[in-house]
């Protein structure tokens, strides 16, 4: 098993930045990529970036892309989304994933940051 713990989420206003981080820890030998989602209320969950663990390969969603950035400490076994000019539609509950797929492993899921963007 892979455990995911992630922290970082809060209430910023809009325009603002905040950075995610996300601690792996268990059997890390068993995914080789992790990504980072989120979804808001009434809404699906949406992919926005994932980082291959070995290489730094990262791949973006849509809709974050320029915004967001994914990157990982491996000593820390940590990975990071660090999010620019937040909007209030960047309002939802952000889940860090790991797996084996490629660009979107969701083989094991954190617990959930809220991040609340207000205007």
């Amino acid at each position: 098993q892979v455990q995911l713990v992630e922290s970082g989420g809060g209430l910023v206003q809009a325009g603002s930045s905040l950075r995610l981080s996300c601690v792996v820890s268990g059997r890390t030998y068993s995914m080789s990529a992790m990504a980072w989602f989120r979804q808001a209320p009434g809404m699906e969950r949406e992919f926005l970036a994932a980082i291959k663990w070995s290489t730094s390969l990262t791949y973006y969603g849509g809709s974050v892309k320029g915004r967001f950035t994914i990157s990982r400490d491996v000593a820390k076994n940590t990975v990071l989304l660090q999010m620019n000019s937040l909007e209030p539609e960047d309002t939802a509950v952000y889940y860090c994933a790991a797996g084996t797929s490629w660009p979107k492993p969701t083989n094991y899921w954190g617990q959930g940051t809220q991040v609340t963007v207000s205007s």
